[in-house]
This record gives structure tokens, C-alpha cells and sequence, in this order.
């Protein structure tokens, strides 16, 4: 299936996608709002919440105007890059992940998307009383997990 077709099938079949789904789909977090689901022996993830999605949208709206410093990037409308948008989903929610446990490490994996912003909202009172000059540190912070390559790659 061509890149084109896919596309056209995956907005069809996934009226509600999840803001999440690079993050879901290389397993650095789950969401108990998540689906995943195939097309063509390819993997793409639907959100099961309107309320949710939205949530996960404004999130990750706020989060990227916030770190335009610390991804190199001033134009709010342009797609981000795949370790661009890594950064800010897996960073942004590493690091709200600390803001609510300080004494905590940031997490390798988050376990519950939903869950994490919404123990975020009841403890901040809302997305945009979230301490973000923490947020960004983990966004800097964030490496994104390199590929091995060969047979012959380090195990």
C-alpha cells in the first residue's frame, strides 16, 4: 500500500486519532483511552474519548508553544519532525510526570497517558498552571531511543 493510500485509509477508519500515537506505538507510554488498531500490516492508534483527545490536543498545543526554545522551532502551524514530536510528547509528559512527584526520577515509560494529565489537572487546577519551566527540562532533556542497525549492533 503507497503512502497516499494509506493515509487517505487511516483518516477514514480513525475519525478520532490519538494525540499519543508515536509515543503509544513505541511503547514509551500507554493510555487506557488508546486503541491500536491495523492497516496494512501497519499500526495507527484511535482514541476511545472525545474529552480525552481534546485534553491530549490542548496539551500538546500548550507544551509546544512553551518549547519552542528548546526544540529550535518558531512556526507553531509546521509539522514537527518524528524526534521533534518525541521529544515533546515523551518530554512533556516525563516532565509533568516529575512536576507531580518531585522526589520521583522521571519515568522511562508513562503507564497511563489520561491518567497522568488528569492528576496534573486536579493538582495544577488546570493545563495552563502546569510548572512548564520544569516541563522543559525533561523536553531538553529527552533523547530519543536510537535503532539498532546490522546484525553486528551492540546488544
Amino acid at each position: 500500500m503507497d503512502n497516499d493510500a494509506f493515509r487517505r485509509t487511516y483518516r477514514a477508519i480513525n475519525e478520532r486519532y490519538c494525540a499519543y500515537e508515536k509515543g503509544i506505538l513505541t511503547n514509551q507510554c500507554r493510555c487506557s483511552e488508546a486503541e491500536k488498531f491495523c492497516i496494512a500490516e501497519r499500526e495507527g492508534v484511535h482514541c476511545g474519548s472525545d474529552e480525552a483527545q481534546e485534553t491530549c490536543i490542548a496539551l500538546l498545543d500548550l507544551l509546544r508553544r512553551q518549547a519552542r526554545f528548546a526544540l529550535k522551532t518558531d512556526d507553531p502551524q509546521r509539522a514537527l519532525p518524528h524526534a521533534k514530536a518525541m521529544r515533546l510528547q515523551i518530554g512533556g509528559l516525563r516532565g509533568i510526570a516529575v512536576a507531580l512527584d518531585p522526589e520521583a526520577p522521571a519515568p522511562a515509560e508513562i503507564a497511563d497517558v489520561r491518567e497522568l494529565i488528569l492528576a496534573a489537572i486536579a493538582r495544577f487546577g488546570a493545563l495552563e498552571h502546569l510548572p512548564f519551566p520544569q516541563i522543559m527540562q525533561q523536553i531538553a532533556a529527552y533523547r530519543a531511543l536510537r535503532r539498532r542497525r546490522g546484525s553486528n549492533a551492540p546488544k
